[in-house]
This record gives structure tokens, sequence and C-alpha cells, in this order.
């Protein structure tokens, strides 16, 4: 189990690397082209303030799904309690390593009164739903979205949404935790199973914030240039593979680096190389404003139940 953790960790730092090194390859080989393109900028300040409205709209839906996935688990949380664990525990990702954002997520729900059991498997389930609806949503819009990028990229995340579909709603037996245990550390408590109707349920919630990241981010495209031509369909996929593509780099805090880096590659054909380095910034300091913001009031306004 060991050397299975060993060669999965060398997979992420390989498929990283080989992200970013293509992308620089690209900046190098068109950098005459990325120099000559000119971008048109038209700030509208009123689609900025709504792509963040957006990405938050996005954050309440999702608290709400984590929130029913350790309340199916006979445990007592409330919305609130629920906000602050997620928004304080989601910086965690900005640690080398990003097993600080599940950690303190356990760590925050066993403190708001969650058994350990529930606290630490609701942390676990919370990345899993993340990551696994995005890859399904991927795959639904991969053939509107990737048809320029060739059939076999269709194909790839037809397979992979497929794939990550399944591994989710394996997590529902008893059998299927029994295994992931045996990966976890031995000092955590036994994985409580989550019904399958709350799975898909928080499955499909997971998805629909995906696709809300995708307005956001083409609201944000928009409200910065009129140049930025993009289907729903391309922004939701662009944003939402980049950003696994961040998550799984886990030597990256935040994924950066990587992130903007799967943003240019995507980008870059529809939009041109400039375009696409821009956009790639911009959606950083978005992400980064809507973390920061939905965090700040839980870390500055002190909590009122000392548990």
């Amino acid at each position: 189990m060991r050397d299975a953790r060993r060669w999965w960790r060398a997979g992420q730092v390989v498929l990283a690397l080989l992200v970013l090194g293509v992308a620089v390859r690209k900046l190098a080989v068109n950098w005459a082209e990325l120099r000559a393109q000119s971008i048109v900028w038209s700030v509208r300040p009123l689609l900025l303030v709504a792509s963040v409205l957006i990405v938050w709209s996005a954050y309440a839906l999702l608290i709400e799904a984590w929130r029913r996935v350790v309340v199916s688990m006979r445990q007592r949380l409330s919305y609130g309690a629920a906000a602050r664990i997620c928004m304080v525990s989601n910086l965690g990702k900005y640690i080398p390593g990003k097993v600080w954002a599940v950690a303190g997520n356990a760590y925050l729900a066993q403190r708001a009164g969650v058994e350990p059991h529930a606290a630490v498997a609701g942390a676990i389930l919370n990345q899993a739903l993340s990551f696994g609806s995005g890859v399904i949503l991927v795959g639904f819009l991969s053939p509107a979205a990737l048809r320029q990028y060739g059939s076999g990229y269709v194909l790839a995340t037809v397979i992979l949404g497929a794939l990550a579909m399944l591994a989710v709603l394996t997590l529902t037996s008893q059998r299927a935790l029994r295994l992931l245990q045996r990966a976890l550390p031995s000092s955590l408590p036994p994985l409580a199973p989550v019904s399958p109707g709350v799975m898909l349920g928080s499955l499909a919630v997971n998805a629909i914030a995906w696709a809300g990241y995708g307005v956001a981010f083409l609201v944000l495209a928009k409200g910065l240039t009129p140049a930025a031509a993009l289907s729903w369909s391309e922004a939701t996929t662009v944003f939402t593979i980049s950003y696994l593509v961040g998550l799984v780099a886990l030597f990256a805090p935040g994924g950066v680096g990587v992130r903007e880096s799967a943003f240019t590659l995507l980008l870059a054909p529809p939009l041109g190389l400039k375009l696409a380095v821009a956009l790639a910034i911009a959606t950083r300091v978005l992400l980064t404003i809507t973390e920061l913001g939905a965090a700040a009031p839980f870390l500055l306004v002190p909590k009122g139940d000392p548990r």
C-alpha cells in the first residue's frame, strides 16, 4: 500500500511538471505571437462584482451539500458552523501538500461537536465529491467544448467522467470504505458510510457549483474584454479542468502555476495566447478574492460557542 501511495504521488508530480513544461514551451515557441497580439480592455465593474457573487453563491450551495452529508451520519451541525468549517479549512490548500484542507475540515468539524468518525469521513467525502463531480461534468460537456482539440480528448474525458461517478458511488458501501481505510493512517477512526441518495444529491449540487464557476468565469471574461468569445460549455470545461489539474498538483500551494498553465493551454486555441494568459491571471485573482473574502468574517469575528 505504501508503494502505491509513492507511485500516486510521483504520478501527480509528473502530471504537474508536464503541464508546466508544455505551457512554458508554448510560450517560448509563440513568443512573437504573444507580443504581437493586442487586447482591447473594456472593464465593466458590475460584471466583475457579479462574478464574485456567483462564486459565493456556489460556495453557499457546497456548504449545504457537505452539511447534509455530515448530518446523514446522525450528526448535528448548523449551517453557520458548516460555513465556518468549510471556508476556513479551504485556506489550507495554500499550504504545500493540500492535506491541510482535509485535516483542517475534520479538526474544525470535531470542534463543532461532530464525532471523529463522521468528521473524518465528511472531510474525505467532501474532496471526493468535489473532484468526482468536476470530472463527471467535464465528461458531459467535452463533446461540445473539446471538439477542436480532437476526438481523443473527448473520449478520454467521457471515460474519466463515467469512472469518477462509479468511484464516488462505491464510497456508499461499507466494503469500499474498508478498502479506503487501509490507504489511510491507522490512527484515523473508522469511516462512516453515507446513503446513496445523499451522495447522489451532493454529487449533483457539486456539479451545479462547477457549472456556476463556469458562469462566473464567463462573466469575468466579459467584464474585462469583449474579445473573450467563449460559450458557457467552453468556459466551464476550461475552468474545471484547470482547477482539477491544480488540485492534483499537491506540491503547488493552491495549484499556483499549474492551474494557470492548464488555463493557458486550453484557452490559447480559441482566444490567442496573450488573452489566454491574461484571463488565467484574472481568474486567479478572482478566486483569491472570493476565498479570502468568504473566510474573512469567520477569521475576524470570534466564535460564540466555545466548542
